[in-house]
């Protein structure tokens, strides 16, 4: 295919996995169980962070963390006792731990307390048509509190390699909008151009099948190119074939 048919194909598959229809298999269900803006986004992250591995392990866990938080996930983040902490106690998904849940807990109250939210920041180190060193800050930020070395890992740091992909997809979750009702656009404050597309297996071994990729390790320098060659098929929106490459590797094992 040359870059028009590509553009072309990778267009029609967009629009055939970015519905309603996209929700109910995927973790992004679990934020759209909310309504206020706090809760969505606080339910997002924790969601996105322990999306790795089988992905109806990733919603059931994802659903017992919204229920160990009492479905009020902002609420409980500003509010919580150190009872209702200890309640988090044996949760675990694969390496994430409630030690690791607890200081996820503390160290988002920090951030809406201290940073005024979870979308201010991530926004203040923004670059142009780049989030990559806005993670990195954002990391740390976040592990400003007290916390143990181990839980550092849950959070990816682009600088030191890492394509970052649970972050790149939580980023594309709050910041996308284009009224189809999957994304949730609800942070005005960064812009759609500056997204990376979530990079893990599926999404790039479709890409390098297409043309999109060469580099053989999902890494910070392979999300480089990927987003490279995703800019020069839609500059304003170049995650969207997110859809795409993902549709096209999970669901039709292209």
């Amino acid at each position: 295919m040359n870059k028009l048919e590509l553009k072309e194909f990778l267009d029609e598959k967009v629009v055939q996995y970015n519905t309603l229809d996209f929700i109910d298999s995927d973790p992004i269900q679990i934020p759209h169980q909310f309504s206020v803006k706090e809760d969505i986004e606080i339910a997002a992250f924790l969601t996105a962070t322990i999306a790795w591995g089988n992905r109806k392990m990733i919603i059931n866990n994802s659903k017992r963390m919204m229920m160990l938080m009492g479905e009020s996930p902002y609420d409980f983040v500003m509010s919580h006792s150190e009872i209702q902490l200890e309640k988090l106690d044996g949760f675990v998904h694969r390496t994430f731990n409630s030690n690791d849940f607890i200081t996820f807990i503390k160290a988002l109250k920090h951030i809406y307390s201290n940073h005024n939210g979870l979308e201010m920041a991530f926004a203040k180190n923004q670059q142009p048509y780049s989030m990559q060193p806005s993670i990195a800050e954002f990391k740390k930020i976040f592990f400003e509190i007290e916390h143990q070395s181990r839980t550092m890992k849950h959070v990816s740091d682009p600088m030191q390699g890492s394509a970052a992909k649970r972050i790149n997809m939580f980023l594309r979750w709050m910041v996308r909008q284009d009224n189809n009702g999957v994304d949730f656009g609800i942070w005005k404050n960064i812009s759609m151009a500056s997204l990376s597309c979530p990079l893990d297996v599926h999404s790039g071994n479709v890409a390098r099948k297409l043309g999109l990729l060469t580099r053989k390790q999902n890494d910070s320098k392979a999300l480089l190119e990927l987003d490279t060659s995703l800019r020069i098929l839609d500059a304003s929106d170049p995650v969207k074939y997110d859809f795409a490459l993902f549709g096209l590797g999970v669901f039709e094992g292209f």
